[in-house]
């Protein structure tokens, strides 16, 4: 998969990707328009096709499983991190976001090509090729499924 990079930094946490002001409607759409809002009132509108590359502890804070949600909704093709909060990590994996950890980071720019492969639990931007951790081949099917939704429909 092929997307254009947006480059964040460290500690992005869960509120930053969507405000708890927008929660109290489960319009999905609604927390796709306001992702990053107060990060970057623009940055919703240039997720789709996207991969959200992070630095350290992505989507940490809260629990909030509609930070995952507004990713999904907004178009995000995957994210890649130098780390990741568990809980953020397995929620954007129950959404079908693919999610690619890389310990000691990668080097990026914001509008850079990146292409992420979950066969090879690699990327690779600007020439360089970075290896990320393996997921779980159940991992693999929930985001091959869209989701763990749609995974345990078809298994039914």
């Amino acid at each position: 998969m092929k997307g254009v990079a947006i480059r964040l930094g460290d500690d992005v946490d869960t509120d930053q990707i969507i405000a708890g002001r927008y929660l109290r409607t489960k319009d999905k759409a609604v927390w796709a328009e306001h992702a990053f809002e107060d990060l970057d009132p623009g940055l919703a509108s240039r997720l789709k096709g996207s991969v959200i590359v992070a630095g350290k502890n992505m989507g940490c804070g809260s629990s909030r499983e509609q930070a995952a949600i507004a990713l999904k909704e907004a178009g995000v093709i995957a994210v890649v991190a130098e780390s990741f909060a568990r809980i953020f990590f397995r929620n954007a994996i129950n959404r079908g976001i693919p999610m690619f950890e890389i310990p000691g980071g990668l080097t990026c720019e914001d509008g850079e090509e990146i292409s992420v492969s979950l066969e090879e639990s690699a990327v690779e931007i600007g020439g360089r090729r970075y290896r990320a951790l393996e997921l779980s081949e159940r991992m693999k099917e929930i985001i091959d499924a869209g989701g763990i939704i749609e995974l345990r429909r078809r298994e039914k």
